[in-house]
């Protein structure tokens, strides 16, 4: 599938620390020549919030910083273009699914574009990969980990419950609030993740030796990431790597089931571990509340740019906190974000400037600390300050090597 258009990142001339980034789970020595790098997409039938943006946001920054130590970075992304969501808001819009799930992830895509997060290198569909998911169902069916429940293909995951990263009755509470069904009658273990639905009426579905029918969701994210980061050729191999990817990542309300069932499935088609490391970002809230589709209280970047917010604006307000952290979005956020913006560009404007070295080291500083954006912007702000009131030696900065800077580290085209 065919992504946004690519972002130039200008060089940079300042030397580049490891990047120690303070994972949810694992140990990521990010220091390897080729850096693999997986981010779960959008199921694309309402996007794109600032939910969405916070966390690609996010992997952004870890791209960038880590091409800019001239390493090669492969990163995948997929789309969940097939999921029960998508299905029923097309019902209820009495629209075509396929047209809905194609008009919101080019809606999607031109978001991510405006924000200049860099493409993936990998942009794939879930529909556009069935046969790929196929051949993967079936190895895990030939492998022993499956039964079946009224046509529905359900895997067996008794063999690992004991690396389940919350308690069990957490794990139960969740996986019901996230797509999981641990209820129903006859399954072998509550756990139990469908791995290939049975086709219903009125509902798509795909030829599999196994029963048409579709995918469950873990099972795509495995089958996606293995394929384009580690070849076509992944299930007949032998992986030389101790792990078959560095990094996967989302929001944190992708840890269970998700990226936990992800990574077994992962596992039992490999032999290997999933992800050296793993890194979650914090939710969005709205004005003291939480962000969800429920509450019908989204804030979508499409909107913002239509309303003429400044799309720079939009990423340096959600650079203001830790990715980490749960934050809230209000006016009062959008409005000091343009403030801060307007005033760094007034300052990036003037033909004298205070010293810019040191600001770009600090910044670099700050990023190399598990990306604390926060203390970059409060660096840069100081600079302006002291450039619009001329509090400055006579080692003047440069404007034009502070500007290149923001936009290769921090994705700010000022």
């Amino acid at each position: 599938m065919r992504s946004w258009p690519t972002v130039v990142i200008p060089p940079l001339n300042h030397e580049l620390p490891p990047l120690k980034l303070r994972l949810t789970s694992g140990k990521l020595e990010n220091s390897s020549a080729h850096f693999r790098m997986y981010v779960c997409g959008i199921t694309p039938y309402d996007a794109t919030h600032l939910g969405h943006a916070a966390t690609y946001l996010t992997f952004d920054l870890i791209n960038r910083y880590t091409q800019l130590q001239n390493r090669k970075v492969s990163f995948v992304e997929n789309i969940t273009d097939i999921d029960d969501p998508l299905l029923v808001r097309a019902e209820r819009d009495a629209t075509d699914w396929q047209s809905l799930a194609t008009s919101q992830i080019e809606l999607y895509a031109g978001d991510m574009s405006a924000l200049r997060i860099l493409p993936p290198e990998y942009f794939e569909s879930v529909t556009q990969s069935m046969e790929l998911i196929v051949l993967a169902v079936t190895k895990v069916i030939d492998a022993g980990f499956t039964y079946s429940l009224d046509g529905d293909i359900y895997f067996r995951s008794k063999d690992f419950l004991d690396e389940l990263p919350i308690p069990y009755e957490q794990a139960l509470s969740e996986f019901a609030e996230r797509g999981g069904d641990p209820k129903r009658p006859g399954k072998e273990e509550p756990l139990d993740p469908l791995l290939w639905l049975a086709n219903k009426p009125n509902e798509p579905g795909w030829p599999a030796p196994f029963g048409f029918g579709r995918p469950g969701w873990h099972i795509e994210c495995s089958v996606i990431a293995l394929r384009y980061l580690l070849g076509a050729d992944y299930l007949e191999s032998k992986i030389d790597r101790e792990f078959c990817i560095d990094l996967q990542g989302g929001g944190s309300d992708l840890i269970f089931p998700h990226h936990f069932m992800s990574a077994i499935l992962a596992k039992v088609l490999t032999g290997k571990p999933f992800a050296a490391g793993y890194l979650h970002t914090g939710m969005v809230g709205l004005d003291g509340e939480k962000m969800s589709k429920s509450k019908g209280n989204l804030v979508f970047v499409s909107k913002l740019l239509k309303s003429g917010v400044d799309p720079m604006v939009i990423r340096f307000a959600l650079l203001q906190n830790r990715y980490s952290s749960d934050r809230m979005w209000t006016d009062d956020v959008l409005h000091q974000a343009t403030l801060k913006v307007a005033k760094l560009r007034s300052a990036l404007a003037r033909m004298e400037v205070a010293q810019t070295s040191t600001v770009i080291d600090g910044v670099i500083s700050a990023l190399s600390d598990d990306l604390d954006t926060p203390k970059a912007l409060e660096l840069l702000d100081v600079w302006a300050s002291n450039t619009e009131s001329a509090k400055f030696s006579e080692l003047i900065g440069s404007a034009g090597e502070l500007s290149r800077a923001l936009d290769s580290l921090l994705g700010l085209a000022l």
